[in-house]
């Protein structure tokens, strides 16, 4: 593992990832941030776990934002005690340097960014953009992998390879039951 004064010299981003790639959901590997994986045994400790991490530079501070994500409702007290067990690390990661840290829910209606997310939603909601119907189309996530995903819908089940998913968003109607 590199040390942290390498993390600190390392440019990284999760959210500035290029979302469509020839059109398709992209799929890139959780675990390729060392920051990433300097914090998440911390917040996977609380019980959650990290759907985004960014790093930027604005106005000479240090701006760190994370998305975090759990079974059932991700609240105000969760974003919290993520904040508070994440700092030591990252005034490690970043000595003397002003740092601004936000944690944040990733909302009732997130648009997936990476392939990689799909996971983290089991049993959540979600609605795709079909390349190949053009078309949305919306229901539970069941399964998701390297490569696809599985959703229950009104109209059964549809196995969904990310080459053919356009966009997506997580869906919170699909969770009501009439």
């Amino acid at each position: 593992m590199k040390s942290f004064d390498q993390l600190n010299r390392k440019k990284r981003s999760r959210s500035n990832d290029s979302f469509f790639v020839g059109g398709a959901v992209h799929y890139s590997p959780r675990k390729e941030d060392p920051l990433y994986e300097a914090l998440n045994p911390v917040v996977q400790g609380l019980g959650m776990s990290i759907v985004e991490l960014s790093v930027s530079k604005q106005r000479g501070k240090t701006q760190i934002r994370l998305t975090v994500t759990k079974k059932g409702v991700v609240g105000v007290g969760d974003c919290s005690r993520v904040h508070h067990a994440i700092v030591p690390r990252l005034e490690l990661a970043f000595p003397g340097e002003d740092l601004y840290i936000e944690v944040a829910s990733p909302g009732i209606d997130r648009t997936i960014k990476d392939a990689s997310e799909f996971q983290l939603y089991i049993g959540r909601g979600i609605r795709c953009y079909r390349t190949d119907i053009s078309d949305w189309t919306a229901g539970i996530l069941q399964e998701a992998d390297d490569h696809h995903l599985v959703l229950r819908g009104a109209k059964g089940t549809v196995e969904l390879s990310y080459d053919s998913i356009a966009k997506a968003k997580l869906d919170y109607s699909q969770e009501v039951e009439d």
